[in-house]
């Protein structure tokens, strides 16, 4: 039956060259376009959470703010300052955090290592923020560590920006001194290379960081820049925020309900619109490619309708000779079904190479193109184009097929 089927298919391609060549072609055309919006509709998403990820994953970023009402007796307009005890009362009050950071602060901090002398941000953090804010060192480094912190030491972890512009490109800074503000530190660490499009304080290529003990007993900072919380689990995030306000706004005797009381940047929240925009823009990349191919489709159904149409005397001749008319639907339905994905597969093909190709290509010291050449090729797009490749070709076949199935033999003889 599949011999008889192909025999039929290759007599009928001889002879409408051209016509089956268009199919064809505006298949795999409606294919390429399908495949190339969707892949760079997936690198787009992904882009934007890997952009949001480089500066922390699943965190809480808690900032002292003021009071905008009333509470307790006391007036609206109250400054709320943290402090480091803050993050051992919030540990203990709340469960579900999981880890935790202070964080302090200082802009124009002098680096100096012999003549060469730079400014950049300085940060006086804790071991976790680590791991928090996808801080990890290149090969041969290590983060601040717990040690660091109790023994107040003075190590310095540097971002790879602000390393290569102290010590220079290619020369490894590990072990090596940097004068911060008129005292030696020992370099520890140097940022492994990452992806961020957010940040706060400026990108943390571009910064040093020491042990928040060390920076507070140099500085003497009463306050702290602010809290870096992490919810062990982010489904917990909203109880977590909501405990966040409620256990700090007991201490310093502010309405819970308050947002302004603290400053808060959620991770988990802006991860979750993050997805959300990428995934909206990828759906209507996809349907945009998918009308295209559907209109391929429109064009193999107008073919299969004018096959019909000039092989009616044929088709009368093999009913009356005995074919069964689930032969005649599956004849027409296999010619379609084999131009559409033959035409898919290769329009399947071509765009996986334009996207190795284009994924190839550098896009480093250029942010935008990070976004625009980041086209992503996976396993839900691929069967998403298979399904799409037999809907069409479905969609394309079963109508004509029972117009030539439902052909009466006498009539179609006297067809002209």
């Amino acid at each position: 039956m599949l011999f008889i089927l192909l025999q039929d298919f290759i007599g009928d391609l001889k002879a409408q060259r051209t016509r089956a060549f268009l199919t064809f072609f505006a298949v795999a055309w409606g294919t390429l376009a399908v495949v190339l919006l969707l892949a760079f509709g997936e690198g787009l998403k992904r882009t934007i959470r890997d952009g949001l990820l480089g500066a922390g994953e699943r965190i809480f970023m808690v900032y002292g703010g003021e009071t905008s009402t009333s509470f307790a007796g006391l007036a609206q307009g109250r400054r709320i300052r943290l402090v480091e005890e803050d993050l051992d009362l919030i540990r203990n009050a709340i469960p579900d955090v999981d880890h935790g950071s202070v964080s302090y602060g200082r802009w124009g901090t002098s680096y100096q290592v012999g003549r060469t002398r730079t400014n950049a941000f300085l940060e006086g953090v804790g071991p976790e923020h680590e791991t928090m804010r996808h801080m990890e060192p290149a090969p041969g480094g290590r983060f601040i560590s717990a040690a660091d912190v109790a023994q107040k030491r003075r190590v310095l972890f540097l971002g790879n920006e602000l390393a290569a512009r102290i010590f220079g490109k290619g020369v490894d800074p590990i072990g090596k001194t940097v004068v911060i503000d008129g005292l030696p530190f020992i370099v520890v660490g140097v940022l492994q290379k990452k992806f961020q499009d957010s940040s706060n304080n400026g990108p943390d290529a571009d910064r040093g960081v020491i042990p928040y003990s060390t920076f507070h007993t140099i500085y003497g900072n009463r306050w702290v820049n602010h809290l870096i919380v992490q919810p062990r689990d982010a489904s917990r995030g909203p109880i977590v925020k909501a405990e966040l306000y409620r256990v700090l706004g007991r201490k310093y005797r502010f309405d819970p309900q308050d947002q302004r009381a603290l400053g808060m940047w959620d991770f988990i929240e802006s991860e979750r619109e993050n997805l959300a925009v990428g995934l909206g823009i990828q759906i209507f990349l996809g349907l945009v490619g998918a009308f295209t191919l559907l209109i391929a489709g429109v064009g193999v159904a107008n073919i299969m309708y004018v096959v019909v149409k000039e092989r009616t005397q044929e088709i009368g001749i093999k009913l009356a000779l005995g074919a069964r008319r689930w032969h005649i639907m599956a004849q027409f339905l296999f010619e379609a079904m084999t131009i559409a994905v033959s035409g898919g597969l290769v329009g399947l093909a071509v765009a996986t190479l334009i996207v190795f190709g284009v994924d190839a290509i550098p896009t480093e010291g250029n942010p935008a193109m990070q976004y625009i050449l980041n086209p992503k090729l996976s396993w839900p797009i691929a069967l998403t184009c298979v399904a799409i490749l037999i809907g069409v070709g479905l969609l394309a076949g079963i109508l004509p097929a029972r117009r030539a199935a439902a052909v009466d033999p006498v009539e179609s003889l006297r067809y002209e």
